[in-house]
């Protein structure tokens, strides 16, 4: 298993969203509580805290949904500029203990604290520090994992949550990892969880009876990282920059387009909402793929994306999304509930330009 001297801490605020607006609101607590879109406006649910999860509600269930399942569940818009405010709090105390902070959201993120000196140079302990701090300053509970990489520390973040805390030091890793559902590796989703069952694998001790030869043949080159992920290793390190891979437009409706026509004459809206952002950016990044996305009236979705070939006035080609999208409706032939639109993106910057990611961009 490999040891690398590290110590990564990973740091995941406990159903964060929600937890902001019980804290502004102390009548809600031991309610239901979620945050997202209306349910007679087609929304979706962003979060909710753990007494809305008793009744099976979670991120992204449509809130009409989430509603039938409990009735008595409170749906609160979202306020993102006052979870900015309390996320750029809680990564001032971050910056407290290290440089090296890679954030994924607005309440979760990596830090590397190899090299802290401070509580004595434990991770376990800088941890501890860590969410009583942020606990005291914000009145938000925190959830972290510690281990000598990424991969184990953000699963070892959900082990004991909410409130909690997991290490998983060097000599842990063998037995932690032997004992983790192959769904819990990064990368795998429901399909490749499904050739995984096929093959008799449902574990990470299943996983290590193939050898590296046998993973790679069957799933290139992420068979490779699957390899390692089923042994502990994850030699990633903690990325203190940031860019867009990707930059995309989605509308949900509040009634289903009914065919193909209909979703025709909704392209150009979205599209011109895509050339408005794109605009904004476009001296940094430069299009790769442009792509289709839609989501049907029964929850399936399908993306359609192809390399961008075409000039520069004919990036926002109205005529080309239309064609891709009638191509990735004919999939399914559906009503449809959700459109969007999108760019892949290579970076114009070279990696020394890069500037520090703006931690609390929109």
């Amino acid at each position: 298993m490999q040891d690398t001297g590290r110590k990564i801490i990973h740091v995941d605020c406990d159903c964060f969203y929600a937890s902001v607006e019980i804290r502004e609101n102390p009548d809600l607590r031991g309610r239901p509580v979620a945050v997202g879109g209306m349910p007679d406006q087609r929304g979706v649910i962003a979060t909710c805290n753990y007494e809305a999860r008793a009744f099976g509600i979670h991120s992204a269930m449509a809130s009409a949904y989430a509603r039938k399942l409990c009735p008595d569940l409170i749906i609160l818009k979202p306020r993102f500029d006052l979870y900015k405010t309390v996320s750029r709090d809680i990564h001032r105390i971050f910056a407290d203990y290290t440089d090296l902070i890679e954030p994924l959201s607005l309440d979760e993120a990596f830090l590397d604290v190899t090299d802290c000196d401070k509580c004595h140079g434990s991770g376990t302990l800088i941890a501890r520090e860590i969410r009583a701090r942020v606990k005291e300053a914000t009145r938000i509970t925190v959830s972290a994992g510690v281990a000598p990489n990424k991969f184990l520390a953000k699963i070892a973040s959900d082990w004991n949550k909410p409130d909690g805390l997991c290490v998983v030091t060097p000599d842990q890793i063998d037995d932690f990892v032997r004992q983790l559902p192959v769904r819990k590796l990064h990368g795998v989703g429901k399909a490749t969880a499904t050739r995984l069952k096929r093959m008799g694998v449902e574990t990470c001790e299943d996983l290590r009876q193939f050898s590296l030869v046998d993973m790679t043949q069957h799933f290139g080159s992420f068979g490779a990282r699957l390899y390692e992920l089923a042994r502990g290793i994850d030699q990633r390190p903690v990325e203190v920059s940031w860019r867009r891979k990707s930059l995309s437009v989605e509308n949900t409706y509040d009634h289903d387009l009914p065919d193909i026509e209909a979703v025709q004459q909704q392209v150009p809206d979205v599209l011109d909402e895509l050339r408005v952002r794109y605009e904004k950016i476009r001296q940094e990044y430069a299009v790769s793929k442009r792509f289709v996305k839609i989501k049907f009236n029964d929850f399936t979705q399908t993306t359609l994306e192809e390399l961008c070939a075409l000039s520069e006035k004919e990036l926002y080609s109205p005529d080309y999304f239309i064609k891709l999208a009638t191509r990735a409706w004919e999939r399914r032939e559906k009503p449809v509930r959700l459109l969007g639109v999108g760019f892949r993106l290579h970076d114009l910057k070279p990696p020394e330009a890069q500037a520090q990611l703006e931690l609390f961009e929109s």
